[in-house]
Formats: structure tokens, C-alpha cells, sequence
């Protein structure tokens, strides 16, 4: 009999642990910011990622944002500081003396990212 109910504990726990799985994605982001700027003035460039699945084993491990092809921020997360939930944010103050192109990034330590997002802001003539 403790077999018995061994072997069904140990079954529900693998369909709720697969069913968490299946709910779990990959990490995504999307970026605010205005798409037109003064040159010379400071704008809030504000980053959202969101990933299903947040815990100790399945989590976004990294974020980063680049901007013109350098890396301009970098968040690194482990399963003893994860982000505080499955829908977070970040913001950036960038001072705009050109054009942006601003790509950000966000990895999911078992199911990988959902690629790069990427927006331009170019300066008001």
C-alpha cells in the first residue's frame, strides 16, 4: 500500500511539474521610450520583460540593453536573486546627442529568449 502511494504522489507531482512546464515560455521583452527626442535632452527608456514560470529552477537569468551597438546596461539574475516576478521592469535615462537604436534582450535559463527587440529614435530637427 505505501508503494501504491509512493508511486501516485510521485505521478501528481511529475503532471504538475510538467504542467508548469508547459505554461513556462521564453523570455521577452518590450521597450518604451518616445520614438522622436531633442538633441541634447535626457529621456526614460523603460524596459519590460516578461517570462511565465518564475522560480528557483526556471527563471530570466539576464537582460541586457544595447544602444548603437554598445552595451549600455546589463541586469545578470540567479535562483537566489531572481526577478521579483514574472512581469518586471527596468528603466534606463539616456541623454540623446544622435540617433538610437536601442535593442534589448532577456534569456530564460531553460527555454532561451524570444529574441531581441529593437526600436529607433531619431532626433527632431
Amino acid at each position: 500500500m505505501q508503494k501504491k502511494m509512493m508511486l501516485l504522489a510521485a505521478g501528481v507531482s511529475f503532471i504538475l511539474i510538467m504542467q508548469g512546464v508547459a505554461l513556462a515560455n521564453k523570455s521577452s521583452v518590450a521597450i518604451e521610450a518616445p520614438r522622436v527626442a531633442q538633441k541634447g535632452s535626457e529621456i526614460v527608456v523603460r524596459i519590460t520583460v516578461t517570462h511565465k514560470g518564475n522560480s528557483a529552477l526556471h527563471y530570466t537569468n539576464w537582460l541586457r540593453v544595447v544602444i548603437n551597438k554598445k552595451e549600455v546596461a546589463r541586469w545578470d539574475f540567479d535562483s537566489t536573486q531572481r526577478p521579483e516576478s514574472e512581469i518586471f521592469t527596468r528603466e534606463l535615462k539616456v541623454k540623446v546627442m544622435e540617433d538610437l537604436e536601442i535593442t534589448a534582450e532577456a534569456n530564460c535559463i531553460l527555454h532561451g529568449s524570444a529574441g531581441p527587440t529593437t526600436i529607433k529614435i531619431l532626433i527632431n530637427n
